[in-house]
């Protein structure tokens, strides 16, 4: 084999590894998980124990009853996250009187700067009933890992870590669990706030 086949090789691959990490990371590999919005039995969520917006402490276990649409952000992102969230609260309001099922939850990754009463004001941007929820950067690792979200500070900010002014990388994924606290399905940032609502409809009939 010559040194450009081999090259050649090589990428494929990588490329061939980083599509199995991803699909993995998502839950894509399940034998029951099709794609995107489509219901399955991933090993994804768990267990947690965090402080809310309000500075009360919540666990997984307060929501049994009620589906959870969660989502991993932080309010300095200043694009993916905020979108998302409006993608979130655009679909719960398309789902009128069937929302009352369902409980927004938005779970920062950076808990540095995203105190209780930071998020308190900040969730005021988005649906109404919506839970921030924030803890030690360790619980924050724990149950992002639980998820199977990804987190780093950015490579280009990683000379700022005594500094305020940052930005994370991270997986910008919306999951709804159900009533019992498992995973049924999750959403990718190119699902629309319509897309959203119908699916999440149908597992609520």
């Amino acid at each position: 084999m010559n040194l450009s086949a081999f090259r050649v090789a090589s990428i494929a691959v990588v490329s061939i590894l980083a599509m199995v990490l991803v699909a993995w990371q998502f839950g894509l590999l399940s034998p029951n998980k099709k794609g995107f919005g489509v219901p399955g039995n991933a090993k994804i969520g768990g267990t947690f124990n965090l402080l809310d917006h309000n500075g009360n402490f919540r666990t997984n276990s307060d929501f049994r009853g009620r589906y959870m649409l969660i989502y991993f952000g932080y309010s300095y992102c200043p694009d993916v996250c905020p979108t998302a969230l409006q993608i979130m609260s655009t679909a719960l309001q398309f789902l009128g009187k069937q929302a009352k099922s369902v409980q927004p939850i938005f779970i920062t990754i950076d808990p540095k700067r995203d105190t209780p009463n930071h998020l308190k004001d900040y969730v005021k941007n988005f649906y109404p009933g919506i839970i921030a929820l924030t803890g030690t950067q360790d619980l924050i690792k724990d149950v992002a890992k639980k998820y199977r979200i990804y987190f780093s500070q950015a490579t280009q900010d990683k000379t700022k870590s005594n500094s305020d002014n940052y930005l994370l990388d991270h997986s910008s994924i919306v999951f709804l669990m159900g009533r019992d606290g498992k995973y049924i399905t999750h959403f990718n940032h190119q699902t629309n706030a319509e897309v959203m609502a119908k699916i999440i409809s149908k597992q609520l009939k």
